[in-house]
């Protein structure tokens, strides 16, 4: 079977251009790939969920002992 260009009119005989018409239809996903989206869509909405609890970490009432000079050493401490 031929190739049919994206711009050539559509074997089906509908008139319409290849590419508005069965292109669309041709270009089914694999399962495989489907399921690579999936693990990496899943693996990024984890990622967002432990970054935005870990952002609790920084909250203002659990800030330490603030940092002081120390003329003695000559550094922060």
């Amino acid at each position: 079977m031929a190739t049919v260009g994206r711009n050539a009119p559509c074997p089906c005989g509908s008139g319409k251009k290849y590419k508005l018409c069965c292109a669309n239809k041709q270009q089914n996903t694999p399962v495989r790939v489907l399921l690579i989206r999936v693990v990496i869509g899943l693996m990024l909405a984890g990622g967002l969920v432990v970054a935005l609890t870990s952002l609790s970490d920084f909250s203002s009432d659990q800030i330490g002992p603030r940092r002081v000079w120390s003329e003695e050493h000559g550094h922060w401490h």
